[in-house]
């Protein structure tokens, strides 16, 4: 295997929630971290679906050749301004134009004792 073909193109993460408050200096916030070990940048498409609501689609980001990006989820906005709402479950469809890894992570800092969870997204 080379390096051009590790990852995948389509990544599902089925469980995302951009806690709603935060304490102390760091904000909560949910980041998806992307690691493109190929020649080409890659361009991402972001559709966050809801349990009681149309998809939120056409939020946008990128990765260059052979780095990482984190992305944070709460500052993607799609061309009609829309960005995906704090306290709402959600899942996340990665789409990209070449090969990618893809780990999901949310810092939760809504108590003092703040958490850290993170799942590598499923690859389709």
């Amino acid at each position: 295997m080379t390096k051009r073909s590790l990852g995948a193109k389509t990544w599902l993460v089925p469980d995302c929630c951009l806690p709603e408050k935060s304490t102390g200096e760091l904000e909560s916030h949910e980041s998806t971290c992307v690691l493109n070990v190929g020649g080409r940048a890659a361009a991402l498409k972001f559709t966050a679906y809801f349990e009681d609501r149309e998809p939120i689609a056409g939020l946008v980001a990128s990765c260059l050749p052979r780095r990482t990006n984190h992305i944070r989820i709460n500052r993607l906005r799609n061309a009609a301004g829309e960005s995906i709402p704090r306290g709402v479950p959600f899942a996340l469809l990665v789409e990209s134009n070449v090969p990618v890894v893809v780990q999901h992570t949310r810092l939760d800092s809504t108590q003092p004792a703040l958490a850290l969870m993170t799942t590598m997204a499923f690859a389709v």
